[in-house]
C-alpha cells in the first residue's frame, strides 16, 4: 500500500478533506454494459457565471478576486470583486457598441491575466461567446493553420491580446475587416482597456444579462486538436453553473475549522477546461481570491510557482504529476518551504497522468514531518466536452483511480472490444461542436451519451461503485502479431517514468508486429546535462543517454509479466515533437498514432 512504513506502526491520518463520500447507484446492462449514478441531490446553481460574480461582489466587495504579479516577479497586482463587477459592466457596454452579442463573439489570443478575466466575463455578460485560444497557436505556429482555422469557425468580431507586437505576426495572418483588436495599452492603433472600461454601461447591459439562460452559450472552447483540426465546443452558462452545482452537492468545507477565505494558485491555461472553466469559475462560487501563476512545471519555470508557492500558501494546490516531482525536490531540500506550503494546505490535486507510488510515499513523507498528518491527493477527469466528469472526493490509499461521477451526471462504461469506453450523459455535456452536425452524429451513442473515446476499469469488478481507473485510449491500442492486447495508455506513462528523469515523452509502436518498440525524447534537462559532460559533444551526449535509458528499461522489463508490458526495442528522438504536423497538442499531449504517420522512417527502423 502506498504510503506504509516499513516498521509497521501505525500510519498518521489524514487531513480533513472538505468533500462528502460518495454515494453511487450501480445499474448493470445489456452485454456488459454498466452505469453508474450519484444518489446526492443536485442543488439549485448560478443563473450565469456573470450572475455568480455579482453576487459574490455583493457580498464581500472589498475582496481580491484576481491577484498576478507586476513584470519581473514584483509587487501583486490585485482587482477586488467590487472593482470587476464595474469593471467589466462598463467594457461589456463598450463591447455591445462595438457590435458584439451571441452571433459575434469575443477572440481571446493571450494567456491568463487580469485583462483576459475582464474582458471574458464583460463578453458573456451581454452573450457574446468569449472565445480564449491558445497561445501556441498564434506564437509556436510557423504556418498559423490551427489559428486561421479557429478564427473562421467563430468569426469573431473583437480580438485581445496582451500587447500587439508578440502578437502581430499572427493578426497578419487573419481577416480584420470589420474586426476590433483590443490590448491592455491600446498599442498599435488597438483600443486600450482603459477605454473600452471609461463608457458607463446603460440599460442594454442590464438587458443582454436578464436574457441569460442554460443555453447561453458563455465561451467557445476549442478541443487540444489530438484526433484532427480543434474542435469549437460551446460552454453554455447551465453547463458551466451544473458543474458548480455537483460541486455544491459535494462541498463539506463546514467541517474544516476557519479555513479562511480560499486562496488559489493556478497557471493552468484558460484556453481549457481545468484552469478555464473548473479551476477558475470555482474560486468565484468560493468566494476565493485567485492567484494567476506565471509559472510552469518546466525547469528553470517552475522556480516562479514554489516563489507564489510561500506566497500564496493555498489551500489546496493542482498541478501535473511532473510538477509534483519538482515540489518534492525542493521540499526535501528546504524545509522552510514544506512549512510554507503545508501551513494552510487541505488537499493536493493531480491530473493528465498517473501519479507514481513513489512520489505518493515522498510527498505522505513531507506532510508527516510538517504537519504530523497524511495529505489527501485527488484527482478529477474530464474533456473539453464535458466539464469534469469524476472525482475522487473521498480518503483513499493509493493513486492511479479517476475516481467516480459528479452529482447530476451517470457514468456508462460500455464493451468495445476488450476494454470499457467511458461515457457521460448529464447537463454538464455539451449538446454537440458548433456547426459539426457529422462529426456530433459520430460522438453519441444511441442513448445519447457522450463517447469520450477513454477506456476505463474498476478497482473492483464485482463492485463498481468503489472507483474507476483509467485503462489508456481505445483508439490507441493495438495488437501484437501473437494476437496480445497493448495498452498505450497505461504503458506510455509507466515507460517514461522508468526511464525519469531522462525521458520527456514516448511514442508506444508495434501494431502487428512481433514485439514492443519506443521512439522515445529526451528531456531538455538531461540532454544538457549530458552534452555538458561530452565537452558539447551531441554525438556522445545522444549515446550516453541511449545507454542510460537502456539500463532503466531492461529494469523495467524484468518487473513486467508478459510481452504487452515489454519494450524490446527503442530509439532517441534527437528533434521535437511538432506543433504544426500534429503530432503534439498545445496541451503537451502526444498523438500517438500521429507521431508514427509522421517518423515513419523511425518506426520502422524499430523493426528491422
Amino acid at each position: 500500500m502506498p504510503g506504509a512504513d516499513t516498521a509497521g506502526d501505525a500510519l498518521p491520518p489524514f487531513k480533513t478533506l472538505p468533500f462528502k463520500g460518495p454515494d453511487i447507484e450501480v445499474r448493470r446492462g445489456e452485454g456488459g454494459t454498466v452505469y453508474l449514478s450519484s444518489r446526492a441531490e443536485l442543488p439549485p446553481g448560478p443563473q450565469s457565471i456573470p450572475h455568480l460574480l455579482d453576487d459574490k461582489a455583493a457580498e464581500h466587495p472589498d475582496r481580491p478576486w484576481l491577484k498576478q504579479r507586476e513584470p519581473g516577479h514584483g509587487d501583486w497586482l490585485r482587482v477586488t470583486y467590487g472593482e470587476a463587477v464595474k469593471l467589466t459592466r462598463n467594457m461589456a457596454q463598450s463591447l455591445l457598441d462595438l457590435g458584439l452579442d451571441p452571433d459575434a463573439p469575443l477572440m481571446i489570443l493571450s494567456g491568463n491575466s487580469i485583462e483576459h478575466a475582464l474582458v471574458s466575463i464583460a463578453a458573456q455578460r451581454i452573450g457574446a461567446p468569449a472565445t480564449p485560444i491558445s497561445p501556441a497557436y498564434s506564437l509556436m505556429s510557423s504556418d498559423f493553420e490551427k489559428l486561421k482555422h479557429c478564427f473562421g469557425a467563430i468569426r469573431p468580431k473583437a480580438i485581445f491580446v496582451q500587447a500587439v507586437e508578440p502578437f502581430q505576426k499572427a493578426l497578419d495572418q487573419l481577416p480584420l475587416d470589420g474586426v476590433a483588436v483590443i490590448s491592455m495599452n491600446g498599442d498599435a492603433g488597438s483600443i486600450s482597456m482603459e477605454t473600452l472600461a471609461s463608457a458607463p454601461a446603460g440599460e442594454a447591459v442590464d438587458a443582454a444579462m436578464a436574457k441569460l439562460g442554460p443555453a447561453s452559450v458563455g465561451k467557445y472552447l476549442f478541443t487540444s486538436g489530438s484526433t484532427g483540426l480543434p474542435k469549437p465546443t460551446p460552454q453554455t452558462q447551465g453547463a458551466m453553473c451544473a458543474q458548480i452545482a455537483g460541486y455544491r452537492a459535494l462541498d463539506a468545507w463546514d467541517a474544516i475549522e476557519d479555513p479562511g477565505v480560499i486562496q488559489v494558485l493556478d497557471w493552468m491555461p484558460w484556453s481549457h477546461i481545468s484552469g478555464g472553466n473548473v479551476n477558475f469559475n470555482r474560486t468565484i462560487e468560493f468566494g476565493g481570491t485567485f492567484h494567476i501563476d506565471e509559472g510552469k512545471p518546466m525547469p528553470g519555470a517552475f522556480d516562479t510557482t514554489i516563489a507564489n508557492l510561500r506566497d500564496v500558501r493555498p489551500q489546496y494546490f493542482g498541478s501535473a504529476p511532473i510538477a509534483f516531482g519538482m515540489l518534492a525536490n525542493a521540499m526535501e531540500a528546504d524545509e522552510t518551504l514544506r512549512g510554507a506550503v503545508f501551513s494552510r494546505l487541505l488537499y493536493l490535486v493531480y491530473g493528465g497522468a498517473t501519479l507514481s507510488d513513489d512520489l505518493y510515499d515522498r510527498i505522505q513523507a513531507l506532510a508527516i514531518a510538517s504537519t504530523g498528518k497524511r495529505i489527501p491527493l485527488l484527482t478529477m477527469y474530464g474533456a473539453t466536452e464535458t466539464q469534469a466528469v469524476t472525482m475522487t472526493h473521498w480518503l483513499i490509499e493509493r493513486v492511479g483511480m479517476i475516481g467516480l461521477p459528479l452529482p447530476g451526471l451517470t457514468l456508462k462504461l460500455a464493451p468495445v472490444g476488450e476494454k470499457l469506453e467511458v461515457r457521460i450523459k448529464g447537463p454538464t455535456v455539451m449538446t454537440g461542436y458548433l456547426d459539426l452536425p457529422k462529426k456530433n452524429a459520430e460522438v453519441f451513442d444511441e442513448e445519447g451519451f457522450y463517447c469520450l473515446g477513454d477506456a476505463a476499469r474498476f478497482e473492483d469488478p464485482d463492485h463498481p461503485e468503489k472507483g474507476v481507473v483509467f485503462d489508456g485510449r481505445v483508439t490507441e491500442d493495438f495488437k501484437l502479431d501473437s494476437g496480445t492486447w497493448v495498452s498505450v495508455g497505461t504503458l506510455r506513462p509507466a515507460v517514461v517514468a522508468a526511464c525519469a528523469p531522462l525521458v520527456f515523452d514516448a511514442v508506444i509502436c508495434g501494431q502487428d508486429k512481433p514485439y514492443i518498440g519506443a521512439l522515445v525524447w529526451p528531456s531538455p534537462a538531461a540532454v544538457k546535462a549530458e552534452a555538458e559532460a561530452a565537452g558539447g559533444d551531441m554525438a556522445k551526449a545522444i549515446a550516453s543517454l541511449s545507454q542510460k535509458m537502456d539500463g532503466k528499461l531492461q529494469a523495467f522489463n524484468a518487473r513486467q509479466g508478459g510481452s504487452s508490458r515489454r519494450i524490446q526495442k527503442f530509439r532517441v528522438l534527437t528533434t521535437p515533437p511538432s506543433l504544426d504536423a500534429g503530432e503534439i497538442t498545445d496541451k503537451g499531449y502526444v498523438n500517438q498514432r500521429r507521431a508514427q504517420e509522421v517518423r515513419a522512417d523511425e518506426v520502422a527502423a524499430l523493426f528491422d
